[in-house]
């Protein structure tokens, strides 16, 4: 089954700082009457950002909607998804991206979107090893300057 959100999502493209502040305005507009498709839209322009805080304020939004309105929270799951992997939230961004995939397993952005969650944390978890490992190298040979210095004042 085709994916049925409104957007033709690629990872990597930010809105243009007008077209989001388009949205921004008609956020701000309706105020504390926002309504939920106001709210959306703007989540997920702010999502597509390039910027960390906008990407932050996004995923907040995208979060509310999710809890307070369950007619939503399919179209939500892919922005979860994808705002938490842009963060670097890899496991809120897997646990997203698996629910859409439950609901419909042949999304292809979802399917895409699984890819880079897995190469990202594979990558940095060789990273995470190679810094532990460096640090038992640096611990293991600071370890023997210090014992060899204490055996040399023992004699």
């Amino acid at each position: 089954m085709a994916s049925a959100l409104p957007y033709a999502v690629d990872a990597e493209t930010a809105l243009n700082p007008a077209e989001l502040q388009v949205l921004r305005a008609q956020f701000e507009k309706e105020g504390d009457m926002v309504g939920v498709q106001t709210k959306f839209n703007f989540a997920w322009g702010l999502v597509k950002s390039n910027a960390r805080a906008d990407q932050q304020q996004g995923v907040m939004l995208l979060t509310e909607i999710f809890r307070t309105s369950p007619e939503r929270r399919r179209e939500c799951l892919y922005y979860l998804a994808l705002g938490n992997y842009k963060l670097g939230n890899y496991a809120e961004a897997r646990r997203y991206n698996d629910l859409l995939l439950e609901k419909e397993p042949a999304n292809q952005q979802a399917s895409n979107l699984n890819t880079l969650i897995d190469d990202k944390v594979q990558k940095e978890g060789l990273v995470g090893v190679a810094i532990v490992s460096g640090i038992a190298v640096v611990a293991g040979v600071v370890g023997g300057v210090l014992l060899r210095n204490l055996g040399r004042r023992a004699r």
